[in-house]
């Protein structure tokens, strides 16, 4: 079943590619550099939420990097208000 999910999210990902493709002009090298490294980067994406669905989610990756900076923060706030 999950194969099947891996075809159909590769199949919208072409279909996406053919429609959108044709309409940046050749001269666009760094919009059709963008678009192809985040058409893969979101193929990539989505194969891996099909295989591991647990993964955690954006927000979840933020809080772990700025917990640590809010913490830090709010300690030097706290010595600073005495």
């Amino acid at each position: 079943m999950k194969w099947a999910a891996v075809l159909g999210i590769a199949t919208i990902l072409v279909i996406i590619t053919l429609r959108e493709w044709p309409k940046l002009r050749p001269e666009m090298k760094r919009e059709k550099a963008a678009f192809a490294i985040l058409t893969i980067l979101d193929g990539t994406l989505a194969f891996l939420l099909v295989f591991y669905p647990d993964l955690p989610g954006p927000t979840q990756g933020l809080d772990a990097m700025t917990k640590p900076l809010v913490k830090f923060f709010g300690n030097l706030m706290a010595e600073w208000s005495g």
